[in-house]
Parts: structure tokens; C-alpha cells; sequence
């Protein structure tokens, strides 16, 4: 979003959907199916920044039924774009009271039919935050966020506003981070030291008094997962999508679930993992029992007609809250909110990381051993009465199909990288029992290691090669957009000179 501004002209649209054509998406190879967890399903929350904070609003309200808290970041009203250009949106305009009567009333109408009862909202818990030096949305249309929350019957308990002086478009922090830009300019990758902890702010809202952060999250938490069985094709969703599972929530420990979506020119695939880490999101739900899924957009250049906005397209891989893929975006219908309650009502589905409701116990005796760069075996005490078990990696069942020795050699790992594994037992009517204690190993070998730098650069250095003045990847052949020096990608070197769009989280 924070570029929008540039929209206006129809050459610069078009010259930055070209630049940003190889962000499309992260790689798929190595993602897995999004797991079941045990979820507290009265306590799934979401939050975003920018349009992650539009699309936070719109969750909020299509789905209250299950969005307990709301924190929005530098959003705005509920179905604004829905009826204005979006400019009128953005960049500290002033939304009218006419105009919020308009947007109640698509809420009035929609309530019980198109988005869950409106009644819901005032029982949520809401925060909201914006700094004062932010010109790309802005303390008014916030305002008027606020002012659509208390007309809803959000109590003033419940909702808590921040203003932030010196603050820009950024999502706010009190750490330093590699690669963060400064708090007081709005600029990649958003996300800034500003002295308030904003990750802590909006999840203390929602959870209560939370317990001290760990500020070095296990990499092994962060799962990639494969995005395309919820998506239904949406062109502005990526292949993959990130989970940040704590070791107790992969174990079989009941947890919360929070939604964290990213802005535009935030997704993995532009600025690598720093949404996922710098934000403080998961350094907070490590200590608190809390599941953190960040869905991921990619790069739409195709232009669309829009609600109120006219044709544009998605450059900026930004979350529709302009109406790209449809009038009903805003709605539970609307392609990108389905596809992440999809997500959501996956990740809340298991009962204790894939532990079931059987009486055969807990395995016992779990050991890891025999590591090597890709496996790992595992071995465990058998249990009474069991015909088979399950093995499960951070939280995902990794046999295809069930185990029926007391042994597994777990395939397909990445070199040098941390692993959390459990067991749980079936018995002869296929019911799954107890999970084992988790045992955690780490893989053999080195890390893989990403580079980032221009296509040309790439090209230069022997990761990628060109093609009628396209990039490549070299053994994937993955495509990275235009060959010159303003397109810049990640790339992750999973091989000898196999190179996948990606990052190293």
C-alpha cells in the first residue's frame, strides 16, 4: 500500500509491475501441509499492517464468529474502497460521517447473511495503532476505524488506540533488526525500532498479561506450508504460506491462534523473512502458547476492474481491500477472506498437534539418532495393544501412512537445521492415541544460505542466468522477472548450483 500513491500514473503502475514480477512467490518444494493443532477456538485473534491491517478489519467482521480480537495498524473502515477510491482511503484523508453511514449501512444489511451477525463485535477485544508522521494512511482514516468499532458496540475497555508521535508506516518495535528501515520514514521493509513493542501491545490486548519473550525463536518453529489447497487459484495468493509453532503447541498443548498479515511489499518473496522475525510476533508467542499464521499474498500484475477504484492491478502483492477479485471482498465469501478461515479452521481442527481421543497411551522412550543432512531416525518403547503409530515433525504428520514398527527414518530434512519430533499410538479401530514428549535433534551438515541482490547481480555471480532479457534460477529455473539491476530476489541455494526463490528463516 505504501506505494499507491504511484498508481495514479498509469507508466509507473506498469513499470513496477514489471520490477516487482519476480517477487511472485516463495518456493514450493519444501513446503508441507498445514497442520492440525490443539486450538483454543475462543481465543483466534488477527492483526495486520497497512492492507493486512484493511484485511484485519474485514476478518473482523465477516467472520466475528471467530475472530475474538482485532488489532489493526495503520488501516482503515470497513468497506471504504467498497464505495470511494481508494485514495479517499489513504494518506490522511478525512472519512465523513455520510460516508460511515454508508459503510453501516452495508453492515446493517450484510449482518446474519454475507458476514456473520454484527452483534459479535462487541464482544471483540480491538487495538489499533497508527503513528502521527504516517502519511500513506493516516491518523483520520484510523479515526474513523475507531469511530465504525464504537458504533458497533465495542466497549471502551475493549478497544485500545495508539498514536505514536515520529512514527511513520511501519509496524513499530523496540529492537533492532538487520535490515529495518528507521522509524520515522515510510519505507521497505516497514517494520522499524520506534521504542514500543507494538507485537506486545496488540497480543497483551487480546490474551491479557503475557509472559517474558524469547528474543531467539527456534528456526525450527517456522513451518512453510503449502497455500494452494485453500487459495481455489486466487492470483494474489502465493504458493506458500508461513506457521510459527511453538515446541509446547507442536507437542500436544492446547494454544491460542493469532493471524498475523503482512502489507503490501511485505510478503516473503519481497523482503525475505523479516515480517516473520523482525516484528516481535513470534518472539512473544514462544512464551505464550501462541500459534502465529502469517498467509502470504504474491505479486498480481494483471490489471482488474475494482469496486470504486477503477482497473488497476496488484503490484505490490497488497491483501484485497479494494475489491481486485470481486464486489464481495469484504464478505465471508470474498476469495482471499475464505481462503485464510480456511486456513485457520485447518490449523484448528487437530486435538493436541495430532494427538487423538483414544485410551491407548503416550509412547515412551522417544530418541532421536543417526542424523545425517537430510534424515533422521527415531526410535520408541512399543505400546500395549497398539497396530500402528504416527509420526509428527514440529507439529505435522510426516508418515503416509501408519507405522507399525517402533522405528522411523524421517527423509527429506535441511542440512544443519533444528527438528522437534513426537509419537502417538493406534489402536485396531485406527483411533490415535496420547502424544509422546517431543525429542529435538539437529541435522548434519550447513545451513543453506541465501543470497540477495539484483537479477543482474545473480546472473553476475553464477545463480541465475537470462533468457530474452529474463532471469532464471540456476537448477530450478525458477523465473525471477526482468535481467537488470532494479529487480532484486532472494535466492536460497538448496544444491550445487540449484537455486530456489526463497529465504533462510
Amino acid at each position: 500500500m505504501t506505494t499507491f500513491a504511484r498508481l495514479r500514473a498509469r507508466g509507473v503502475a506498469v513499470l513496477l509491475a514489471a520490477l516487482t514480477l519476480a517477487c511472485a512467490s516463495t518456493s514450493a518444494t519444501a513446503a508441507v501441509a498445514l497442520p492440525q493443532l490443539h486450538i483454543d477456538t475462543g481465543q483466534i485473534t488477527v492483526s495486520g499492517l497497512s492492507s493486512g491491517g484493511f484485511m484485519a478489519n474485514q476478518l473482523g467482521y465477516a467472520y466475528s464468529g471467530t475472530f475474538k480480537g482485532v488489532g489493526v495498524f495503520a488501516g482503515g473502515p470497513y468497506m471504504c474502497a467498497g464505495h470511494s477510491n481508494y485514495t479517499a482511503c489513504m494518506y490522511n484523508a478525512s472519512i465523513s460521517s455520510s460516508m460511515l453511514s454508508t459503510l453501516q449501512a452495508d453492515l446493517n444489511n450484510w449482518s446474519g447473511t454475507a458476514i456473520d451477525p454484527l452483534a459479535n463485535v462487541a464482544g471483540q477485544k480491538v487495538f489499533m495503532f497508527v503513528g502521527t508522521s504516517d502519511t500513506t494512511v493516516g491518523p483520520k482514516p484510523m479515526n474513523a476505524v475507531q469511530t465504525q468499532y464504537t458504533s458497533n458496540g465495542v466497549p471502551a475497555a475493549n478497544l485500545s488506540y495508539v498514536q505514536r508521535s515520529g512514527t511513520a508506516h511501519v509496524f513499530p518495535t523496540d529492537f533492532a533488526a538487520t535490515g529495518n528501515n528507521s522509524c520515522g520514514t515510510s519505507a521497505s521493509p516497514y517494520i522499524a525500532n520506534c521504542g514500543y513493542d507494538g507485537a506486545k501491545a496488540v497480543l497483551s490486548q487480546f490474551y491479557g498479561t503475557l509472559n517474558a519473550r524469547n528474543d531467539a525463536p527456534a528456526a525450527a518453529n517456522y513451518i512453510e506450508f503449502d497455500q494452494t489447497p485453500f487459495t481455489a487459484g486466487n492470483p494474489g495468493m502465493a504458493a506458500t504460506g508461513w506457521l510459527y509453532v511453538p515446541a509446547n503447541c507442536a507437542s500436544g498443548a492446547v494454544c491460542r491462534l493469532h493471524v498475523a498479515l503482512h502489507g503490501c511489499q511485505q510478503n516473503v518473496a519481497t523482503i525475505g523473512d523479516k515480517f516473520l522475525k523482525n516484528t516481535g510476533y513470534t518472539r512473544w508467542a514462544d512464551t505464550n502458547s501462541i500459534v502465529v499464521l502469517f498467509p502470504q499474498t504474491k505479486v498480481d500484475n494483471t490489471s482488474r476492474s475494482t469496486a470504486a477504484s477503477g482497473s488497476l492491478a496488484n503490484p505490490n502483492g497488497c491483501w484485497d481491500w479494494v475489491g481486485w477479485y470481486g464486489g464481495n471482498f469484504a464478505q465471508r465469501t470474498g476469495a482471499q477472506a475464505q481462503a485464510i478461515k480456511a486456513m485457520v479452521d485447518q490449523v484448528a481442527s487437530g486435538s493436541g498437534g495430532g494427538g487423538g481421543g483414544g485410551a491407548l497411551p503416550a509412547p515412551t522412550g522417544l530418541v532421536a539418532s543417526g542424523a545425517t543432512d537430510t534424515t533422521m531416525t527415531l526410535g520408541w518403547n512399543a505400546v500395549s495393544g497398539a497396530v500402528g503409530y504416527h509420526v509428527f515433525r514440529n507439529g505435522v504428520q510426516v508418515d503416509t501412512s501408519a507405522v507399525t514398527g517402533t522405528s522411523y527414518v524421517d527423509s527429506g530434512l535441511s542440512p544443519a537445521t533444528p527438528y522437534s519430533w513426537t509419537v502417538a499410538a493406534l489402536d485396531s479401530g485406527g483411533t490415535q492415541g496420547a502424544l509422546s514428549a517431543a525429542v529435538s535433534a539437529t541435522t548434519t551438515g550447513a545451513a543453506a544460505t541465501c543470497f540477495t541482490a539484483s537479477n543482474y547481480a545473480h546472473t553476475t555471480a553464477g545463480r541465475a542466468h537470462q533468457s530474452g532479457g529474463y532471469t532464471y534460477a540456476n537448477g530450478s529455473n525458477q523465473a525471477m522477472g526482468l535481467w537488470n539491476v532494479f529487480v532484486t530476489t532472494t535466492l536460497k541455494q538448496t544444491g550445487a548450483n540449484y537455486y530456489v526463490i526463497g529465504s533462510c528463516p
